[in-house]
């Protein structure tokens, strides 16, 4: 966890707490019943430090071939970067990525309660706009540039608490499913750029959380929550009509793959959450 997060996760805590005041009863109070909500957070994905592309040139299926020129010298040998790139040259650089984000979503839920215990599951919705990409470079020179955006997500967790008087702290885990917005750029007018994709990518949530009732029915509450998404779905696969001696065709007249080495999706999110018990 960044020092951020850390930092805004202990400003959270604070005002939760402070909300309650000092003179909360602790006598269990009920905790069980239907809910309404919504949730409003700080989302950041980690850096990619060392990403690269990766080529599969006589279309095996297996990503480990080095893409060659005529003359047997390694193509990309001028190497990658994590972001965008700013012109043809690695030498140009490139332009990081907007891999910090507000979420804001909605929730539903129900708790049972066992004495202390409390048992529950929620289904969420939320809106986050998270930003990833990685740039190859090639010796033309030209640059290849893989860009992804999670721009949604979706997930149905379970969760377990321990209730104290109008406190409740709490585990959650369950499955997710992130709307993905997937883009490819380059500056190379020679070949021809075919993707193949899918819009979505699936993984799972776990986080914790701590939660007040304010009288009954109104419930303030903080929350960090872990998503890992696998995107599975996005290769590029580069063909003519450029000369037979072009890198990409050189080994197969058909072309080659290509696509980027971190097939995961990592988001830290820190939210505040409040909620309507019916």
């Amino acid at each position: 966890m960044t020092k951020t997060i850390q930092r805004a996760l202990l400003a959270a805590t604070a005002l939760t707490l402070i909300a309650g005041g000092a003179q909360a009863q602790m006598a269990t109070q009920d905790w069980s019943g239907a809910y309404v909500g919504a949730v409003f957070g700080y989302a950041k994905t980690p850096k990619n430090e060392g990403e690269t592309i990766v080529f599969d040139k006589n279309l095996d299926g297996q990503f480990n071939d080095t893409v060659t020129t005529a003359a047997g010298a390694n193509a990309f040998s001028t190497g990658f970067c994590d972001g965008m790139a700013k012109g043809p040259m690695a030498a140009s650089g490139c332009v990081g990525d907007d891999d910090v984000d507000w979420e804001l979503g909605a929730r539903a839920g129900y708790d049972w309660q066992f004495g202390n215990l409390v048992i529950g599951a929620v289904a969420e919705i939320e809106r986050v706009k998270i930003e990833d990409r990685v740039t190859a470079f090639s010796t033309t020179p030209a640059f290849y540039t893989f860009d992804r955006k999670l721009e949604s997500l979706a997930a149905l967790r379970l969760r377990g608490g321990y209730a104290m008087g109008p406190y409740m702290g709490y585990v959650t885990g369950g499955v997710a499913r992130g709307d993905v917005k997937r883009d490819f750029r380059t500056s190379n007018g020679v070949n021809t750029f075919v993707r193949s994709e899918s819009d979505s990518a699936d993984g799972y949530q776990w986080g914790l959380g701590l939660e007040r009732q304010l009288d009954g029915r109104v419930r303030l509450g903080l929350e960090y929550l872990n998503t890992k998404l696998d995107d599975e779905g996005y290769n590029i696969r580069v063909q003519g009509p450029a000369p037979a001696t072009n890198p990409f065709i050189l080994t197969n007249a058909a072309g080659a793959d290509m696509r980027r080495t971190d097939d995961e999706i990592e988001v830290h999110a820190v939210r505040l959450t409040a909620s309507y018990r019916f």
